[in-house]
């Protein structure tokens, strides 16, 4: 997965790899060449006493190392380039793949994981590619050329390298062998941390009013020291490998000392070729380090590149059609045509049957008890699933065939639990429409009932907004979700119990005016309070995900023993 996924994303800046590769490969053949010019100089120069020479040759290796380090600074900048380039569109790509999920896989995958593959499982891929593309070449070119030009200074002294090299092969194998484990284990540690996080930040006041500070404080502490415990044996690993490699580099220069020493006092060896084998040694040990450092990189972000691959490969169970109807012949109409859902892995569906028709501009309620299928059965409307028997139409066409765009725009949603989002009031409320004017933005609040706290706020409609909208009450969030929904202007308006912060006397203005001032747009609406329903054009009974009745407040009273249940069970609330 992973050279697929760096052939996929790196073959789009080919002409940046190419450039790194020249100048890569310049600035590796000046650092060979450098140790032979500074064997001449002495071997030639200092040991002849010829100043001409010395300084010669000591402008042309100033020369050459100016041009090595200017050399490697480009290939170093285009590199950075193309990694942080295939990083961009790689989160592009992942981020376009999740907003195209339905509801089913973000919950397979969980929020909390799907925020770490686009941030840090990325990062891993990325650094790969920069650290791959910059050692590339001059790895490869240091170790094989040292070997050669080395060799070329003095066969005898060769087998050290043919015993170092090996050794330190060996050393970097096994310990690399077993990082590979604690790095799958790392990232799902990092995954289980960052979901206990969101859940304890998402849900602080449940926490606090549980007083479950303590408790929800051990669960931190364990995932906490479990990723602990994982990044410590990574960490004794790679502690442990550095001084291996400095130990077996420092061991083959002592032996080069010994031995060459030996070779030169009994006049065989130069004392500037002893020192330029040292050189070329030196070298070969640094291009297997960087090869050995670029193995260890190698392994975790195999790993990332497979959760990547996992978000990038994943079938989504709601298929965009090629050629989506964008004309809906009956606008605002909403049919369900034996529609079943079943959720994956479920023993048993958790609609079956349901079957009824909405004109355009009617209002129906759905009303059912806990667990009834009710926001299950309105999530079939925009496709946040798709059904898994039957057909839902909306404007008379199957929201499988339909255009998404169209159908989303078609239809304003206020979800159980409304969202707002960082920015201002009329930034959330132009959410669905971003050239709404400040008069249709009033226009909508007052609908909702929201005009009179956002003028008491003191930049009015450019008041500021927390993320999830927490620095506005459970009502005022209600409200201005349904004046964002508002704003919309679709043809369907779906409910999903989003009176419930209200008191009773807001909802029934709210109500009021919503068919007063949208008598054409057709309202879904889902409630637990008979209340809020009892005005509506026609009620819908769920019970056991089975539709059990369908008609008016006072026809359900007379013929429909669950709906009938529903209202007796608040008659000491909503009489």
């Amino acid at each position: 997965m992973l050279g697929k996924l760096l052939v996929r994303y790196l073959s789009r800046y080919r002409w940046l790899l190419v450039g790194v590769l020249v100048f890569q490969f310049a600035s590796a053949l000046a650092a060979l060449y450098l140790p032979s010019l500074n064997a001449d100089i002495i071997n030639n120069g200092i040991a002849q006493a010829d100043t001409g020479y010395i300084w010669r040759t000591g402008f042309l290796m100033l020369a050459i190392s100016l041009g090595q380090i200017v050399a490697a600074v480009i290939a170093t900048y285009l590199a950075a380039r193309a990694a942080m380039g295939t990083g961009r569109d790689i989160r592009a790509d992942v981020f376009a793949r999740v907003s195209s999920f339905s509801e089913r896989e973000v919950s397979q995958f969980g929020a909390g994981s799907l925020i770490t593959r686009n941030t840090n499982d990325v990062q891993q891929v990325q650094m790969l590619a920069m650290m791959g593309a910059t050692m590339f070449v001059m790895a490869p070119l240091l170790a094989i050329g040292g070997i050669i030009m080395a060799v070329r200074q003095d066969v005898g002294l060769s087998w050290i390298i043919g015993v170092s090299v090996p050794v330190l092969l060996v050393v970097a194998g096994l310990i690399i062998s077993r990082m590979v484990p604690l790095f799958r284990s790392y990232q799902g540690k990092l995954d289980t941390i960052n979901r206990v996080m969101r859940e304890q930040l998402t849900g602080v006041r449940v926490v606090r009013a549980f007083v479950r500070e303590a408790i929800e404080a051990e669960r931190f502490r364990r995932a906490n020291t479990d990723i602990m415990v994982v990044g410590r044996k990574v960490g004794s690993l790679f502690v442990l490998l550095f001084p291996l490699f400095m130990l077996i580099l420092n061991v083959t220069v002592v032996g080069v000392i010994w031995f060459g020493g030996i070779q030169v006092q009994q006049g065989n060896v130069e004392i500037g070729t002893l020192i330029a084998f040292m050189q070329y040694i030196g070298q070969i040990m640094m291009g297997v380090i960087m090869v050995s450092f670029m193995a260890m990189m190698i392994p975790r972000a195999a790993v990332s590149a497979e959760r990547v691959g996992e978000v990038l490969d994943a079938e989504a169970t709601m298929v965009r059609p090629e050629n989506g109807v964008t004309v809906f012949p009956t606008p605002g109409a909403v049919s369900f045509d034996g529609a079943e859902f079943t959720y994956p892995g479920a023993e048993a569906p958790v609609l079956t049957g349901i079957r009824f028709d909405v004109a355009p501009g009617e209002t129906v309620a759905i009303v059912g008890s806990t667990g009834a299928g009710k926001s299950t059965l309105i999530s079939l409307i925009p496709r946040l699933f798709d059904v898994t028997g039957g057909a839902v139409r909306v404007g008379g066409v199957d929201v499988r065939e339909a255009d998404v765009e169209a159908l989303w725009d078609s239809i304003g949603l206020v979800p159980q639990r409304p969202f707002l989002f960082t920015g201002t009031v009329a930034s959330n409320l132009r959410y669905g429409k971003e050239d709404a004017t400040d008069e249709e933005l009033w226009k909508a609040l007052e609908i909702a009932q929201g005009r009179d706290f956002v003028e008491e706020m003191p930049e009015k409609l450019e008041s500021r907004i927390s993320q999830g909208g927490t620095n506005v009450s459970g009502g005022q969030r209600q409200r201005l979700a349904i004046a964002r929904a508002i704003v919309h202007q679709p043809k369907v308006l779906i409910f999903d119990d989003s009176f419930s912060a209200l008191d009773l006397t807001t909802d029934a203005r709210l109500r009021q005016a919503l068919w007063r001032e949208l008598p054409e747009v057709t309202k879904i609406v889902v409630a637990q309070r008979v209340s809020t329903i009892t005005d509506a054009d026609r009620i819908i009974v769920l019970d056991g995900g089975t539709m059990v009745g369908s008609g008016t407040h006072d026809e359900l009273l007379a013929s429909n023993e669950t709906y009938r249940e529903i209202v007796e069970s608040q008659l000491g609330v909503d009489a």
